[in-house]
């Protein structure tokens, strides 16, 4: 089983930050009037990108939604949704993520686009939210529970900092009905960091932990992404963290799809 440790080393990634903001500059990005829309494909590290963001916001209502709304991110990395809901909605968004590197660019990130009074970072554990009962309004994760097995303990502790009639708005890779999945992906190298769940067991979980589900949708093939390697820039979030590994892992990605190894479910479940 994976440790805090080794999850924290796959995804250590010093000077990210730094990394992003130049590789938009090659790119002809003015550094100096950036905004969400511009950064998006360097800071959107999940399936479908932006649009999947915008989709799960949409799902969650987060576009009628006050300003104001406190939202959590678990897991929230270098912190492309959170600009994303912060700026496009005006939520106030908390992101906790274990890797301190991510936690680094992120805060660069959001400073660069002033958004500091809006959206704040900190290092920390999705199993071990050190938030009180009922401090969110919403709790939203894209892509970040792959790596932890004790799903219970993790959707306990949303379900706890989260107000009654609160939402949990998820992203997340689901284990298909064929078996096994094919290595190298995104989260892991291996079996050993990777801990997924079918669709049918983690609606059955998340229910026996307190909430109902109002959406649940499918969305394996929105969230693919190219098929070619050479089509995703240099720029962009995976080829920025991923690094020589990502052809890889993108052709890997598309075989464990195509076979049924790996779905992708955007759910929007209610805190009971």
């Amino acid at each position: 089983m994976a440790n805090d440790t080794s999850i924290s080393e796959h995804w250590r990634r010093d000077g990210l930050g730094r990394a992003i903001l130049d590789a938009l500059a090659a790119a002809g990005k003015r550094l100096d009037a950036l905004t969400v829309d511009d950064l998006a494909p360097a800071d959107h590290f999940h399936g479908g990108g932006l649009d999947a963001t915008l989709r799960l916001a949409r799902l969650a209502g987060l576009d009628k939604a006050p300003a104001g709304t406190r939202v959590l991110d678990v897991g929230g990395g270098i912190g492309g949704p959170a600009r994303t809901l912060a700026a496009r909605y005006g939520c106030r968004v908390t992101v906790i993520d274990l890797t301190e590197s991510f936690v680094l660019a992120a805060q660069l990130l959001t400073d660069r686009l002033g958004l500091g009074d809006r959206v704040t970072h900190r290092v920390g554990d999705a199993i071990a939210l050190p938030f009180d009962d009922g401090a969110f309004d919403v709790v939203w994760t894209q892509n970040s529970g792959m790596n932890i097995a004790d799903k219970e303990r993790l959707y306990g502790g949303i379900h706890r900092v989260l107000r009654r009639g609160g939402l949990l708005a998820t992203q997340e890779p689901m284990a298909g009905p064929a078996a096994p999945i094919l290595y190298p992906v995104m989260w892991a190298r291996d079996e050993r960091a990777s801990f997924l769940r079918a669709p049918a067991a983690m609606r059955a979980l998340l229910e026996a932990t307190g909430f109902r589900v109002r959406t649940w949708d499918d969305v394996t093939a929105e969230t693919a992404g190219p098929v070619d390697p050479a089509a995703i820039p240099a720029y962009a979030a995976p080829r920025l963290i991923m690094g020589a590994g990502l052809d890889e892992i993108i052709r890997a990605g598309h075989r464990n799809r195509q076979e049924g190894r790996l779905v992708s479910v955007q759910a929007v479940l209610e805190r009971l």
